[in-house]
């Protein structure tokens, strides 16, 4: 098995075991493949629940992406002033996310986590929407939020171009103008996501490494009472040993006692 195919396994492993199975991992590779493995983030609940989705359910998470490339496509289209049915495709997404969502929900309840639908949902999106993939699919470390208009960075609108169809121009400033106010409100709304999202995060990794180092202590703690109860196990053998040479050399020396009150005894009466 090659290394890759092996960090893909790594990936599908149950979440509380990715720091063991990483590690033993490593210890079977050499150099820069070996530091590589050891350097892999351990998954976030949803990032490890999006992932499972990837490896254990693909025609959804196939679905979302499809989905996704359809309505940028379409985005796309609008912006340069071609026709494009975006809200078809939008809802067309919104349906794969859905779906995505309840099989990751579904997957991590049967190893007993419970990640948070909608950072589920804004991490189907971001994947989805996404230029190009931040990390291989699959092996997703941290929860994703949405680019927003963002993703389309580089696109000139056509002059004159929209994405729906002719209207007239008092409806476009006022569509305008709800466009903006809506982003702005997403905007916001992103931003607290991306901030509580941020503080969940750290939370998270702040209580992963207390666990590490709490399950380092025990692990410290359980090598000194082994080598304690070794050292313990060797110095009743050693006592045990010496009782032994002690009882033997009692036991000839009152044997050679014996021997010599006896031949004492056999003198006398020999006079």
């Amino acid at each position: 098995m090659s290394a890759a195919d092996a960090i893909d396994e790594l990936y599908q492993q149950p979440l509380s075991d990715f720091t063991r199975a990483r590690n033993a991992l490593a210890k079977t590779l050499s150099g820069a493949e070996a530091q590589r493995v050891r350097a892999l983030a351990k998954p976030t609940v949803v990032a490890w629940a999006v992932n499972q989705v990837y490896w254990r359910a693909r025609a959804a998470f196939d679905r979302v992406m499809k989905a996704g490339a359809d309505l940028r496509k379409a985005q796309l289209a609008a912006l340069q002033g071609k026709a494009a049915d975006l809200r078809s495709a939008s809802d067309a997404h919104r349906r794969a996310i859905a779906d995505a969502v309840g099989n990751a929900e579904r997957l991590a309840a049967g190893a007993g986590s419970k990640p948070s639908p909608d950072a589920l949902a804004r991490t189907f999106e971001a994947l989805s929407l996404a230029a190009s993939p931040a990390e291989p699919p699959g092996r997703l470390t941290d929860a994703l939020q949405p680019a927003g208009f963002e993703a389309l960075a580089g696109i000139t609108p056509k002059k004159g171009a929209t994405p729906y169809a002719p209207a007239k121009p008092a409806h476009h400033a006022r569509a305008a103008v709800d466009t903006r106010d809506h982003d702005r409100e997403r905007g916001s709304r992103d931003g607290a996501h991306a901030k509580e999202d941020a503080k969940a995060a750290r939370a998270r990794a702040a209580e992963e490494r207390k666990r590490d180092a709490e399950a380092r202590e025990a692990a410290a703690a359980a090598r000194t009472r082994e080598a304690g109860l070794r050292k313990a196990d060797a110095a009743v053998a050693r006592a045990e040993a010496a009782e032994k040479l002690a009882r033997a050399s009692w036991e000839r020396a009152h044997d050679a006692l014996l021997e010599a009150r006896r031949t004492r005894d056999d003198v006398k009466r020999a006079r």
